[in-house]
């Protein structure tokens, strides 16, 4: 009789420690994948933030009506003064066609650009003056050879519209000037058009290389 209560008293403390032990090892997974999830939210945030700068640092944006004026005014600029050096120095009649095509449509933008301004209230100035960049790129434009000049205009042509599209395409939406908001939005249109005919004749041009 002592013997068998001997028996069922270890019994039960075996199985006492085996619940115990299985409970143990069930917490520890239970914390194990916590913490492998907070570590997955954590690099998620991280790549969220990484995205999140990448952008910032990509896409340029008018604070306000001002910066707004002086970015559209020097983007007409470039690509009128750029487009003017491809009638005259390019060899191949798409890309004059194209360049003609830019100078008509920037200069009508500047044209625009200033109404719009002059219905600003208080009026805005607009006096167009190339950036940094866009100052490299005609030095850059000015350089190159004739074998060359094609592929560094285009190389220039579609960046600097994907900036622009960005730009306004971001003021049309967000601006605080309600006349540049107008212009952002009428223009958009013909930069993605300008943006399309660019990427097309950059691809025409590598593929006869």
């Amino acid at each position: 009789m002592t013997r068998s209560i001997l028996f069922a008293g270890a019994a039960a403390l075996t199985l006492a420690a085996c619940g115990a032990g299985g409970d143990g090892a069930q917490n520890q997974a239970a914390t194990d994948n916590m913490s492998m999830g907070n570590m997955s939210m954590d690099n998620m945030s991280m790549d969220n933030m990484a995205m999140d700068n990448g952008m910032a640092a990509g896409a340029a944006a008018p604070a306000n009506g001002q910066e707004y004026a002086t970015m559209a005014a020097a983007s007409d600029m470039f690509e009128i003064e750029s487009s003017q050096l491809a009638v005259e120095k390019s060899q191949n009649a798409q890309v004059r066609e194209f360049a003609q095509m830019l100078i008509a449509d920037h200069r009508k933008s500047t044209a625009d650009l200033k109404a719009a301004a002059g219905r600003a209230q208080p009026p805005i100035d607009v006096a167009p003056q190339l950036n940094e960049e866009q100052q490299s790129n005609m030095a850059a434009l000015r350089a190159a050879s004739a074998a060359d000049f094609d592929r560094t205009y285009l190389s220039q042509q579609v960046p600097a519209h994907e900036k622009a599209l960005a730009m306004v395409q971001g003021y049309a939406q967000n601006g605080d000037v309600e006349a540049f908001k107008q212009h952002a939005s009428t223009v958009a249109g013909p930069i993605q058009r300008h943006l399309q005919r660019a990427q097309e004749l950059q691809a025409s041009a590598g593929a006869s290389r």
